[in-house]
């Protein structure tokens, strides 16, 4: 048959074409996007509208085989050849052909075509940018995912034609029936330009994506949104100021707007105890509010602004976000973002709705406006006052304080610094925590502060202490020896009922913690100037009598004394701020949701970091090390002991059978309601350790040489004794302190002992004081705090305690200002005992309170049922 391409049908060439092309061009054809333009023998010449709008011409040939025809269909498409324009085309004339269109009017005897060229001409890129959002589903996560591909697009204009990819075919443009125009491409200027974007860091993208059409160029692609962010912002426009066409989609992901300026609007309230606080920017003329951004972007991706994502990013780093208000998008840069999402810990524990275009806050959190100053300028407005007071908070440690001159001791410069930091707190109004190691001098800096009240004439109303019974004497004593022209008021004993009425006659008044509730009445009675909680951690069970009285006091300024402000759980330290400023760390149980929970039992660094940040104006705490480099050295020792055949015996006796009862109850209640049958079960394994006549008393076959410990502990005397040391022995169980008693009794040894039942406190202090003994047996409640016992240079813990605090403020006893030699501290465990176990916990509740108190970082820890198989594990060999 001669060739006719009017009598071409599906079955000559449908082989011809890929599935996906054919199938696209079917529908081309149903929607009539193909236009035939001219027909010959062999040949047809037609045009079809492309998805995005532009139209493509092709040009198809008909070639005899020996099997029948073969086509030959080109393109100005990208894909160029046999494509589904092609095919469009040729379905078009098919079925024009059965719907009998008269095509006289396209056909044209065969004739040869004019050429002109187009040469010579530099080609200008055009550099396309879009965005698609895909929405998949993830078999491996289970869910619906959304993934966002984002193209750039290579393009060249030749005086208006575009050409692109990589084959650098010249273009064939029919200009007429018998014209064609040839574009002769410069395919060395292509592969510069080409060369400049792989410079810059792009790569050609090898998959296709629905971000930009195929007649947009040659898809480049780049690795994160970082790559995306800089080359946007950084190498764009000098593209474009190289004449590099940019052509941005609608839709593209980095088409970001301008920050023009960043600002911070306060409004305080009218009773000046809370203030309303916006953070945002301003684009276009437009001031948008960032906090519901930020809130919505925590939500959307927790793992891109935790504390531990943010403080592993650069300043120079951006955060994407969409502004709802504008249908914008800008870009926000870390160095920013860093002490707002820093400061504003809230924005990770509210919900959406709860923080609308502003944030309240009490006035007690002013100090962290001072932190929002960090990073790139902000513009303020209102809020001077405020403000001012922000920065006097920020600002305290670096105070000067004038020393009142009735004052009669030196203070050292950390004291002054104490002083002067109890004086701003007082100006200001806040009540502030004093947590300084023990043997620093707490009492001290508290009279300065009392005394510098008075000299300024503001002490109209008393001060009122609170403290252990057995502190009353130490106040009276240093009151007298630094303050003097102080009146001191104690009111302990049965005889204070009548001095009562005497109170507002007096500039400081002493009371105790076991007659606060007792005494509630009469005390609140009166206003006072200062209320002052010594050992303030004797308030940590913020349900107490004793808590709940000392809060219903009324008095200008509060301040707590204590060298352990948190020594088991976070909600100790939230009883002393309860107290010091009701109702600013929120109430228990939201303290416990937003505190607790994330950093006690889940380890959340951000929380820990937001909590320091809010309590840290707040709490002064210096230690030993950094402040009093004038003390000799601290020597610590375990000093381990192994227990008697006896006692093995029967500690693994006692184990089997505590170990029974403790999983009993723990099946019955629970891990949490069994914490009594479980400190029961560890109290007799410790007392094991110590002494099997702690848990028999009347059996009168054991003697001393049946506790490994008790021995241990006598030859460890003989040898101190011999070095001429001084010790102080403590232990927990005053059972314990009378059998060691009774051993030192028989070796003709001088000793003084101090428990909760001694009524004098005051004679042994001072005879040890004098060197009249060698060695003070103190119960570790009773003698932890309180007691300056310089003249001794050796500690011994005979047996430990969960909580590392307690044992380290008995140690400074003997390790505090006055100290001039070297310190000792034993403290004696049994190998492999629970006691050991108990040593390797402790650290746990270091971590706590150093991450709360001095900004560290502190590990998971809480009572687990794998930390309880530990504890009662069998003895070790």
């Amino acid at each position: 048959m001669p060739l006719n391409i009017l009598h071409l049908s599906q079955d000559n060439w449908r082989s011809t074409f890929d599935a996906g092309h054919f199938r696209r061009g079917l529908g081309y054809a149903e929607e009539m996007r193909s236009t035939l333009l001219n027909l010959t023998d062999n040949s047809l010449r037609a045009s079809c509208k492309g998805s995005s709008g532009q139209t493509y011409q092709q040009r198809i040939n008909l070639f005899p085989t020996t099997h029948g025809w073969s086509i030959n269909g080109h393109c100005t498409c990208p894909v160029s050849y046999n494509c589904k324009h092609v095919a469009a085309a040729l379905l078009t004339l098919e079925h024009q052909q059965k719907s009998a269109v008269d095509h006289s009017t396209l056909i044209t005897p065969s004739q040869k075509i004019a050429e002109q060229r187009l040469e010579g001409i530099a080609p200008q890129p055009i550099l396309s940018l879009g965005s698609h959002a895909r929405v998949h589903f993830d078999a491996r996560k289970g869910r619906m995912l959304e993934q966002t591909q984002h193209r750039a697009a290579l393009a060249f204009d030749y005086q208006g034609h575009l050409a692109y990819g990589r084959q650098g075919k010249d273009l064939l443009i029919r200009q007429q029936a018998d014209l064609n125009l040839r574009v002769v491409r410069d395919a060395t200027a292509e592969a510069q330009l080409r060369k400049r974007l792989t410079d810059l860091g792009l790569n050609i993208a090898l998959r296709q994506s629905e971000a930009l059409g195929e007649h947009q160029g040659e898809h480049f692609e780049l690795p994160n949104e970082a790559s995306w962010l800089r080359f946007v912002e950084k190498h764009l426009p000098v593209l474009s100021a190289q004449g590099w066409k940019i052509e941005m989609q609608p839709g593209f992901h980095y088409n970001l707007a301008q920050i023009d300026d960043w600002y911070a609007e306060i409004e305080e309230s009218a009773e000046h105890d809370w203030f309303d606080l916006e953070l945002g920017i301003k684009v276009d003329g437009q001031r948008i509010s960032l906090l519901p951004v930020l809130l919505q972007a925590i939500r959307r991706t927790p793992w891109l602004l935790n504390g531990e994502a943010v403080a592993q990013r650069q300043d120079e780093d951006m955060l994407l976000v969409n502004l709802a208000q504008t249908d914008q998008r800008v870009a926000l840069p870390f160095s920013r973002l860093k002490p707002m999402l820093t400061t504003l810990g809230e924005l990770f524990f509210r919900e959406p709705g709860e923080i609308g275009p502003q944030i309240r806050l009490p006035r007690a959190d002013a100090p962290r406006l001072s932190q929002l100053a960090n990073g790139p300028a902000l513009e303020w407005h209102g809020g001077e006052q405020l403000r001012g007071f922000a920065h006097r908070l920020h600002a305290l440690p670096e105070f000067e304080a004038t020393v009142p001159s009735e004052l009669h001791a030196q203070l050292r410069p950390y004291q002054v610094q104490g002083l002067a930091w109890m004086q701003a707190l007082s100006e200001l109004e806040m009540g502030g925590l004093l947590a300084d190691d023990m043997g620093l001098g707490k009492t001290l800096q508290t009279l300065a502060h009392i005394l510098s009240e008075k000299q300024a004439g503001r002490l109209q109303q008393p001060a009122l202490i609170v403290m252990p019974t057995t502190l009353i004497p130490n106040w009276q004593d240093e009151a007298a020896r630094f303050a003097p022209t102080l009146s001191v008021l104690a009111l302990h004993g049965s005889k204070r009922r009548s001095l009562f009425r005497l109170i507002g006659q007096h500039d400081v008044v002493l009371t105790t913690y076991a007659l606060l509730s007792r005494d509630l009445k009469n005390l609140s009675a009166h206003k006072y100037h200062l209320l002052i909680l010594d050992e303030a951690q004797n308030i940590k069970n913020p349900r107490s009598k004793t808590a709940l009285a000392a809060g219903q006091i009324a008095a200008r300024q509060r301040l707590c004394l204590t060298g352990t402000p948190l020594e088991n759980h976070l909600g100790e330290l939230w009883s002393l701020f309860n107290f010091l400023m009701p109702g600013w760390l929120g109430d228990s149980k939201s303290f416990s949701r937003d505190y607790r929970t994330p950093i006690e039992k889940q380890g959340n660094e951000q929380r820990l970091a937001h909590l320091h940040g809010r309590i840290k104006p707040f709490v002064l705490r210096r230690k030993k090390q950094d402040v009093a480099r004038e003390l000799p050295p601290k020597t610590e020792i375990t000093h381990w002991v192994d227990l008697s055949a006896a006692q093995r015996d029967r500690y693994e006796t006692l184990r089997l059978a505590m170990d029974k009862k403790v999983r009993a109850e723990i099946a019955r209640q629970g891990l949490a309601r069994s914490q009594i049958v479980i400190l029961e079960a560890l109290l007799r394994l410790r007392q094991a350790c110590c002494d099997l006549r702690l848990l028999d008393d009347s059996d009168t076959s054991l003697k001393s040489s049946d506790s490994g410990k008790l021995s241990a502990l006598l030859d460890m005397l003989e040898e101190l004794f011999a070095e001429g040391r001084k010790v102080l022995l403590f232990s927990q169980f005053t059972s314990m302190l009378a059998l060691i008693e009774a051993e030192l009794i028989a070796r003709d040894v001088s000793y003084v002992k101090l428990t909760g039942s001694t009524q004098d406190r005051r004679t042994p202090v001072e005879q040890f004081q004098a060197g009249e003994h060698s060695i003070f047996l103190i119960s570790l409640k009773a003698g932890g705090a309180g007691l300056n016992l310089t003249a001794a240079d050796t500690v011994i813990h005979f047996d430990p305690w969960w909580n590392p605090a307690s044992e380290a403020q008995a140690s400074d006893r003997a390790y505090r200002i006055g100290q001039d030699k070297p310190v000792f501290v034993y403290k004696m465990i049994t190998r492999g005992s629970v006691e050991e176990k108990i040593q390797h916990m402790q650290q746990a509740k270091a971590n706590l309170a150093r991450g709360v108190l001095d900004g560290g970082s502190q590990e998971k820890w809480r009572l687990t049922e794998d930390d309880l198989q530990m504890l009662l594990e069998p003895l070790t060999p």
